[in-house]
This record gives structure tokens, C-alpha cells and sequence, in this order.
């Protein structure tokens, strides 16, 4: 269940927490970030390597951040675990959201992201009023696309040759769920 004051959001369920990111996170967001293979899975706009610079300045953005744009820090037995992101789009696309996300390997496997989407999804319906909500991991990323499935996401569509990642050309795929 979500408790929403005006200015701290934190979803709270079983050993998991989504919570707003804080300073002294930095850290601890270098040392589950700065790894080749989270990094493979991202966008390149993700650093790799990552550093306590790029730590201090995603956390900066975030927490100043002004705008609908959603981004937690993910807790699995109160230890910083991973990220999340909503961006709600705009014009034609303003009842549509992406999402995006990322694990640290020491993390995975351990069902976080398996529990955190069905809980989350439905918060970001109601405050975004929204009607589709989408993703696009890499084909090769098989881990997130069984996570979106097994959470009611439906593959709408696999890009073929769409990205360009470490020199390589993939696919990539779009997941969406939509409001019932």
C-alpha cells in the first residue's frame, strides 16, 4: 500500500520497499551499478563503468527532479537493490507511461522485480491517469521480459535490428499492459 504525503512516497511489501532516492544512497548505488552486466541491459545513458560522480548526479536529478517523472530506489531487505522509473509521455501519448528499471546481480533471482511491478503498476494507472503502460527490454534481456509477463504485461512487438548496444545490433521488444 502506498502512503502518499505531498512530499514522500514509499511503497512497502514483504521485504521490499520503493521509496524516493536520498543523498547518502550514492554509495551504495555505486556499487550495484558500476557492473558491465546491468549495464548491458540499459540504455546508453546508463554509465559504465559507474562511478561516485554518476551516482551524485542521477541522485541530484532525481531528487530535484520537476516534472511528473516517477523514480525510486528499490529496497529488498532494507538494502538499496535497484532502481525504478515511470516517465509519463506527452501530446497523443499523454495517457501512456514507460517504465524502466534495473536489479543489481547480487540481487537477481530473488522475484524482486516479479513483485514490485504488480504492485506498482496499478499506483501509476490512478496517478497518472493512465491507460497503457509499456516497457522495451532488449531480446536478449529474457529475465525482464519473463518479469513483465508474469505481471500481466503483453509482447506487443519485437523490433528487429532497433538498437545498437556495445557495437552490437539487437532487437528490442515492447511489453505493454493496459487499464482494465
Amino acid at each position: 500500500m502506498w502512503n502518499c504525503d505531498k512530499e514522500i512516497m514509499r511503497l512497502e511489501f514483504d521485504n521490499i520497499c520503493l521509496r524516493e532516492w536520498a543523498q547518502n544512497d550514492a554509495e551504495v548505488l555505486v556499487k550495484i551499478a558500476n557492473n558491465k552486466k546491468v549495464a548491458n541491459h540499459l540504455r546508453d545513458a546508463f554509465p559504465s563503468p559507474y562511478g561516485p560522480e554518476d551516482a551524485e548526479a542521477w541522485i541530484e536529478m532525481v531528487v530535484n527532479f520537476d516534472g511528473p517523472t516517477r523514480f525510486f530506489a528499490i529496497e529488498y531487505y532494507k538494502e538499496l537493490a535497484g532502481s525504478f522509473g515511470a516517465v509519463p509521455k506527452d501530446d497523443i501519448y499523454r495517457k501512456t507511461a514507460e517504465i524502466g528499471y534495473f536489479i543489481g546481480e547480487e540481487y537477481w533471482g530473488k522475484g524482486i522485480m516479479s513483485k514490485v511491478l504488480p504492485m506498482v503498476i496499478p499506483y501509476l494507472f490512478k496517478t497518472f491517469n493512465l491507460v497503457r503502460i509499456y516497457a522495451e527490454p532488449f531480446s536478449n534481456n529474457l529475465a525482464s521480459r519473463r518479469v513483465l509477463e508474469k505481471s500481466g504485461f503483453i509482447h506487443e512487438a519485437t523490433l528487429k535490428k532497433n538498437i545498437c548496444k556495445n557495437d552490437l545490433i539487437l532487437d528490442s521488444c515492447i511489453y505493454a499492459v493496459t487499464k482494465d
